[in-house]
Parts: C-alpha cells; structure tokens; sequence
C-alpha cells in the first residue's frame, strides 16, 4: 500500500493560501420517515444553500463501509490520517484535550462517573450527567489516591467525564474498556492482552477498589468505568505531513484532544460559535489552516431530537458569513460521521461534504443535503483523501510525475 504520508511531503508546496475545515460533528442523518427529509435537508441553511450551488458536493466514507467509527477516527480520516492505521485510545485523547503533558510512561484512561444499584450493576453509565462543579469535586477525591508501584493522577474534564493517568516504568495499554455499553449489568473486569497491560490491570483494579470505597456515599456518581486505556502513540505532525501551519478552534476537550494529537496550535475560544468566530477573525492573519468544530449536532443527534439537530444545524448555517467573509481559498463543511437522531446513535452511513474554491468544479447542485450530495461531483470517497482535495483546491499540491 502506498505510503500517502510520503507521498503528500513529497508533493506539498508553500503558498499564501488558506484553508478552513469546519467540521458539524455527527452532521449526516436520516429521514424519520421514508421518503421524508433529513435534518440538514430540513434546516433552513441559506448560507450553506448558497455556497453548494457555487461549489461541489460529495460524500465521505469516515474508515471503510458499514464501520460506525467513534469520534477519534472520525477526525483523523478528515485529517489525512488513515483511522485503521492510527487507531488512538480514546483516554489519550481526553488527557491532551485538557492539557495534560502525556510522558512514553504514561497510561492514559478516560473515565466515565456512572451510578450502580444495591447489586453492583449499572443503572445510569453517566451518573445523570452531574454537573461539572460536582464531577470536579469528585475527581479531587480520587485524586487522593495511591498505589504502591505507579503514580495515580486524577483529572476532571467536563461534567461526568474524567481522566486518569497511570504512571510507572514497563506498563502496557491493551486493555478492554470496564464499560458493558448497557445498563441492567455489573462493570466489566480490566483484563490486559499482553504481559505489560496485565500489570497495568491490576493497578486498574487497585484504582477502581478503592474508588469505589471512596465514592460509595456519593450517589448517583458511586463508581466510574474506564474507557479507552492507551498509551501516547507516536504519529506525524500536521506541519510536517502538509506543510502548513494549523490551528484548532475546539471547545470539548476531546477535540482540542485531536488536534493536539498532530501537534495544531489549539486556541482558546471561549464556549460558543459566536466567541470561536471570534478567535477565527483574530489569528487568521497568524496560521493557513483552521480546524474550526461544532459539537452539538451530534449531541442532538444522539438524544434523539430531531427538532433539536435541525436547529443546532441552523446555528451551524449563521457562522458561514463570518468565515466567507474572510475569503478563504478553501471552504470545507462536512462531519466526521453521521448522527441520525432516529438511532439515537453514530451510525456507518456517508457523510456530506461541501467543497467551496474558485476553482471548484460546479456540479449543478442546489442545497447541502445528503440528496443533493449523492449526485455532488466528489462523489463518495474515503475520508483519508479530504485533506488531498483541500491541499490541491488551495494550489498547494506539485505535479506528480513527468
């Protein structure tokens, strides 16, 4: 298989271009009824409307077809990184996301607050969602605690969510997730597949003994489940792949996470859409590339409100006047999966993708829907190969061959 990373440093090319990547998380859906429309074909997106009729239209494949790939994979595929290649622990990823410097002896596992009935089994996997004041309470709990052999840090990161490292010469990260993914039974034991994650367990269960004797007072947050235990990969920078510089516009600390991973300057942009335009209009003059991300047509999506993620769509379509406004070489708006709100869930189905350049091939298409994008001119390709249609849509990609 060709080496696709070789192959771009070996093509790129330095230019004044810029290039903004907005990604709508979980953007793709389905129609409640057959026939009917989806919740971006439902959303009055004038703006996004506008621009497909002056661009192209595709739909992207986030791993291979029938996969549901988690968030993780999801972005690396929109950044050039093949998601079955680099496949990184979802606890890496939350630990980076708030800042917290990841050493080569560092196992990192991203926590989840859940609460158990009188019989050790789970009855809600998010504790009710607490609030963060009380899960950042909780986490000073457990931070408190110590296993002989291994440094135990304990760090919150928003409402129910947490991250705890394990550190200590010769541990391995190969390990299952506690979480069952369903409610009515007991967390599942941490099992290591190898001699170094086996004694990475056993400091894992040490961890969840004695939370467990910690929070038991603490309902409905009276254990956690761990989820995504890894260690600290080594992989490319975005810069040294493509050449550019690159800045990540992200609130949830997963996707600061993300983009951290390939080593994007991550902004400070405060909480909303409106503040993260903001910070775009600020650094646009310092960087060629921006990763600006929405979260909150996936989190609609996966609660099940179609109402809500055609709204929250809607809230996508405001800021588009702001970014155009900057005139970018490159305008790309698609997500890294799709969230149909009638699944409650991500799903494996592909995901729109709307390409805007002057030098765009126009297609005919009229809106950004996942109709008109089935007939878009980028046709359906795999999510690794974006980030070549951006670079080459910004001139920044050299003739292969004589």
């Amino acid at each position: 298989m060709a080496d696709l990373h070789a192959l771009m440093k070996k093509l790129q090319k330095k230019n004044d271009s810029k290039i903004v990547l907005l990604v709508s998380d979980g953007l793709g859906g389905l129609p409640l009824e057959p026939g009917g429309k989806t919740e971006l074909e439902t959303a009055n997106t004038p703006n996004l409307d506008a621009l497909a009729r002056k661009g192209t239209l595709g739909r992207s494949i986030p791993v291979i077809p029938g996969i549901t790939p988690g968030s993780g994979p999801g972005h690396l595929g929109l950044f050039g990184y093949d998601p079955l290649e680099f496949n990184i622990g979802r606890g890496v990823l939350e630990a980076l996301g708030i800042d917290f410097e990841l050493g080569p002896d560092d196992v990192a596992i991203r926590g989840n607050f859940c609460t158990l009935d009188d019989d050790g089994k789970i009855t809600d996997r998010r504790a009710g969602r607490i609030p963060s004041e009380v899960g950042a309470a909780l986490c000073k709990k457990l931070d408190k605690i110590e296993i002989p052999g291994v440094e135990v840090f304990v760090r919150h990161v928003k409402e129910y969510r947490l991250v705890i490292v394990l550190r200590a010469k010769g541990l391995g990260g190969d390990i299952n997730d506690t979480d069952p993914q369903k409610t009515g039974v007991p967390p599942l034991e941490p099992v290591g597949q190898n001699e170094a994650s086996a004694k990475t367990a056993v400091y894992c269960k040490e961890f969840l003994k004695q939370a467990a004797e910690i929070l038991k007072d603490d309902r409905p947050a009276n254990l956690l489940t761990m989820r995504g235990i890894a260690k600290m990969p080594e992989i490319p920078t975005f810069e040294e792949v493509y050449g550019t510089r690159a800045a990540a516009i992200a609130v949830y600390p997963m996707y600061r996470g993300l983009a951290r991973l390939v080593s994007m300057d991550v902004q400070d942009a405060g909480q909303t859409l409106e503040s993260q335009m903001d910070c775009l209009e600020k650094i646009w003059d310092d960087y060629d590339f921006f990763f600006v991300h929405y979260k909150y047509t996936d989190s609609t999506g996966e609660d099940g409100n179609f109402d809500a993620k055609v709204a929250k769509t809607e809230e996508v379509d405001t800021c588009i006047p702001r970014i155009t406004a900057l005139n970018p070489d490159v305008l790309i708006v698609t997500g890294d999966h799709s969230t149909p709100s009638k699944m409650k869930a991500h799903s494996w189905h592909p995901v729109p993708v709307l390409l805007s350049a002057e030098n765009a091939r126009f297609d005919g298409c009229q809106s950004f829907g996942e109709s008109e994008c089935i007939q878009g001119g980028l046709g359906q390709f795999e999510a690794k190969y974006l980030m070549w249609l951006a670079m080459a849509h910004a001139g920044r990609l050299e003739k292969y061959g004589a």
